[in-house]
């Protein structure tokens, strides 16, 4: 009798923690890969990130931040953010003007930004809720300027670090 209420008593506790395991995995970070080169050269395809799902419960995202997108096409994009609510955005001579100032983007871009602004997207500013997101690699990427602003609840969380390969 004694076996069996150890028994039980362990296996409850290692269920638990396997539903424990579970909820972290869907509700607070998770691993994704980078598919296709619109990252490059920052990230490259096959590169196993740590998403962090749970920074934007408590705070909005910023500028430059990499993040994850729900997308109907791909299931999932990963795009860096150029712009935020309220923002103007404009891309010319391939300098990047937020709010009419040319604003230094302090990562690596791939190819040249074609001129843009988003009065081409019938915007003025960015409302609130919706975001500009650009792939680093400019010439090769479907972000904003294809799909449009990016609402708030399509984030699904903020790339915190590449977990392979470990160096590059």
């Amino acid at each position: 009798m004694r076996d069996i209420k150890e028994f039980l008593k362990d296996a409850v506790v290692y269920v638990l923690i396997a539903v424990a395991v579970i909820l972290i995995i869907k509700y607070v970070f998770s691993l994704e890969q980078v598919v296709g080169p619109s990252m490059e050269p920052n990230y490259r395809s096959g590169d196993l990130l740590f998403l962090n799902k749970i920074s934007y419960k408590f705070k909005e995202p910023r500028l430059f931040d990499v993040v994850v997108i729900a997308n109907d096409d791909t299931k999932y994009m990963i795009k860096r953010i150029i712009g935020l609510p309220g923002d103007t955005i404009e891309y010319k001579d391939n300098k990047l003007y937020i709010n009419g100032e040319v604003t230094k983007e302090y990562f690596d871009t791939s190819g040249i930004t074609k001129d843009f602004s988003l009065a081409q997207f019938d915007y003025d500013i960015i409302p609130d809720g919706y975001y500009f997101v650009l792939g680093d690699n400019r010439e090769n990427s479907k972000d904003s300027r294809v799909y449009g602003l990016i609402s708030r609840e399509d984030i699904i969380g903020k790339v915190q670090f590449r977990i392979w390969p470990i160096v590059r």
